[in-house]
């Protein structure tokens, strides 16, 4: 062979080909890698993460005036004076996520101010998951009915996280009953009865009429939010209040 043919680099056909897949695949990896900071990150418009502000969907919240509803001062889902100078109405299902993170973040503050007077807390379940949530909601309204309805919902959302359905079955409520040291008795004929029956259908409803299918949803005087705002959402929008109101 000559030399100059031996010192001639030769044709690899397979080289373009290489550095075209390596440069395709580059291409999916950054769209990949994006796409899931995108998701990760979760930055909004307002700088906030998503994990702090879940947005579900609710059509309109404010389809009926809220004023419609009148406080009543017997009410055992209901935390601080009922003329306290603002009212937050919290729609919550025991089978939704984002309401169980917002009770472990946002709902002890809030009852803080409860607790100074300064902030009336209306509970409402509108069990929009379904049967599993119904029964929790008449659990948790028993509950209440023995002026335990906080450490009987905390119990419920421990963790910040809901049960699964099976753990909502009667006979899985009525052991979180025993272990918060309620009447047996009086839980389970409380948990059973048409009253109860009655008055967990009349707040589903009002969730409803409002426009809350799907939750967290909250009213605070007459303000919608939506989604599992983060705690200084409501201590803004309650100060504002307070301030006003002085």
């Amino acid at each position: 062979m000559p030399r100059h043919e031996a010192l001639r680099p030769q044709y690899r056909w397979w080289i373009p080909l290489a550095v075209i897949a390596v440069a395709v695949a580059l291409v999916l990896m950054i769209l990949f890698m994006n796409r899931e900071q995108g998701d990760d990150s979760g930055q909004t418009t307002a700088g906030q993460k998503e994990s702090d502000v879940v947005v579900t969907e609710v059509e309109d919240p404010q389809q009926k005036d809220v004023s419609d509803f009148d406080s009543d001062d017997d009410d055992p889902l209901a935390e601080g004076p009922v003329n306290a100078p603002v009212t937050l109405v919290v729609f919550s299902d025991y089978q939704c996520p984002y309401c169980a993170a917002w009770s472990q973040d946002t709902l002890p503050t809030m009852l803080d101010y409860a607790d100074s007077d300064d902030l009336r807390i209306e509970w409402r379940e509108v069990n929009v998951f379904g049967s599993a949530s119904e029964q929790a909601a008449k659990a948790a309204y028993a509950a209440a009915l023995q002026d335990k309805h906080w450490e009987f919902h905390e119990k419920l959302f421990a963790g910040g996280k809901p049960r699964p359905p099976e753990e909502l079955s009667p006979e899985a409520l009525t052991s979180v009953a025993a272990d918060i040291g309620l009447d047996m008795n009086q839980f389970e004929k409380d948990m059973n009865s048409s009253e109860t029956a009655a008055a967990v259908d009349k707040n589903a409803k009002m969730g409803t009429e409002l426009g809350a299918f799907s939750t967290p949803t909250f009213i605070l005087d007459e303000q919608p939010y939506v989604g599992a705002q983060p705690t200084s959402v409501f201590v803004d929008a309650i100060e504002q209040k307070l301030e006003g109101a002085n």
